[in-house]
């Protein structure tokens, strides 16, 4: 019997401020979904209207409704976080009692100057917390004169580097970021992420290349859920920046995504058996007869493209396009499948700034073989972890 557990995150679909917001440098009415509503004068989200989604709170255009299709509910995170790391690692069971290290005021001089010797990228432009489209704009005319890559931060634990990879090749970035996770991890300076940024001038503007990004997380200081599918003989397949986020433990086939529209069509391919997972295989990893199968999908958009650049009317669009993807999904779940829709954290475009949002997250389970029913308010997004460890086994 094959049995099966899709996870879909929407990334930085939060619906509603935690309690502890604040202490987190967010206000109470940050609320990714409902503002995003409001801002639309309502989307059209009939699938995961059918599912539930409007009986957890009250959603402009998300009509409540009688039968649900799904059971759903409300997650409130037990880590201290609010980054994609954080949110991820809990979902898949790991809870993070320690926040990871932020830098308001750019990163100390030797690290830095640690980073520029390990490299030999003669220097480093920048060194500040930015908005990333922002800070290639206007640094790209000294990046090509220096030719020093652009490093920056957020109000996230996250350590970017941006350069044009017309100037200086993809391949030499994604080394100076290896270079730079091995920096941190050997300093104990505890960053969740490096983050390759790459881009090109286009019509004379720079302009990032999505599908070239690349993740590189501190590996999970604990197995997961996922490494107990692995462990036991199974597939565990990655979809988008998942095997970034997870620093490839856990996961034995992984492909990455430039848009929303391919993470979803790829997520498609796997469920109706087209993808071709002997391609995208980790070569070491030994998969045995077991039926049982983890496809983890993460569909970044949403937050890289709207929630980071204040794009509430493309946030909006985004969600519409993936309910309207539910159409060809929801057909192929079957009754041993178990489908997951949820989210890591908030990226509110309505509020002041452009960072992440401490918020709690929506959570649907869909199965042809489960009750619909409501779930209230849950602790901890690592309870979607259990359900999926009791799922499967």
């Amino acid at each position: 019997m094959k049995k099966r557990a899709i996870i879909v995150v929407i990334d930085s679909m939060g619906i509603g401020a935690m309690p502890d917001c604040e202490e987190f440098g967010d206000i109470k009415e940050c609320n990714t979904l409902k503002n995003v509503c409001e801002f639309n004068g309502g989307l059209n989200l009939p699938n995961l209207e059918k599912m539930g989604l409007g009986n957890i709170q009250d959603f402009k255009g998300i009509k409540k409704n009688d039968k649900p299709t799904s059971q759903y509910g409300t997650l409130r995170e037990k880590s201290k976080g609010k980054d994609t790391t954080t949110g991820h690692w809990e979902i898949a069971g790991l809870v993070s009692e320690k926040p990871f290290a932020t830098f308001p005021n750019g990163f100390p001089k030797e690290l830095i100057d640690q980073f520029v010797e390990a490299t030999n990228c003669g220097g480093v432009l920048a060194n500040i917390p930015a908005s990333g489209t922002a800070i290639i704009e206007k640094l790209n005319d000294e990046h090509h004169e220096t030719r020093c890559p652009i490093v920056y931060t957020s109000a996230d634990s996250v350590f970017q580097i941006a350069l044009d990879t017309d100037l200086i090749p993809l391949d030499t970035l994604y080394d100076w970021c290896k270079i730079a996770r091995r920096i941190l991890d050997e300093g104990n300076y505890n960053v969740a992420r490096v983050i390759a940024r790459p881009y090109k001038v286009i019509d004379g503007k720079p302009t990032r290349i999505s599908k070239d990004r690349r993740d590189y997380s501190m590996a999970p200081p604990k197995p997961t859920v996922l490494d107990k599918v692995k462990n036991a003989g199974a597939k565990v397949i990655g979809i988008g920046k998942i095997e970034d986020i997870f620093s490839k433990a856990g996961i034995t086939h992984a492909i990455h995504t430039g848009s929303n529209k391919e993470g979803l069509e790829l997520t498609i391919k796997a469920l109706n058996g087209t993808l071709d997972l002997e391609q995208i295989k980790y070569p070491d990893v030994e998969i045995s007869d077991d039926e049982r199968e983890v496809i983890f999908t993460n569909l970044v958009d949403t937050d890289m493209l709207f929630g980071h650049r204040n794009n509430a009317k493309g946030y909006g669009e985004a969600i519409e396009e993936i309910d309207r993807y539910l159409s060809k999904i929801l057909p192929l779940i079957g009754k041993d499948d178990l489908l997951v829709i949820t989210a890591d954290h908030g990226c509110d475009p309505t509020v002041p700034g452009t960072d992440h949002t401490r918020e709690q997250v929506p959570v649907l389970y869909y199965s042809p073989s489960i009750e619909p029913k409501d779930l209230g308010v849950e602790i901890g997004f690592d309870s979607i972890a259990k359900r999926i460890s009791d799922w499967l086994f």
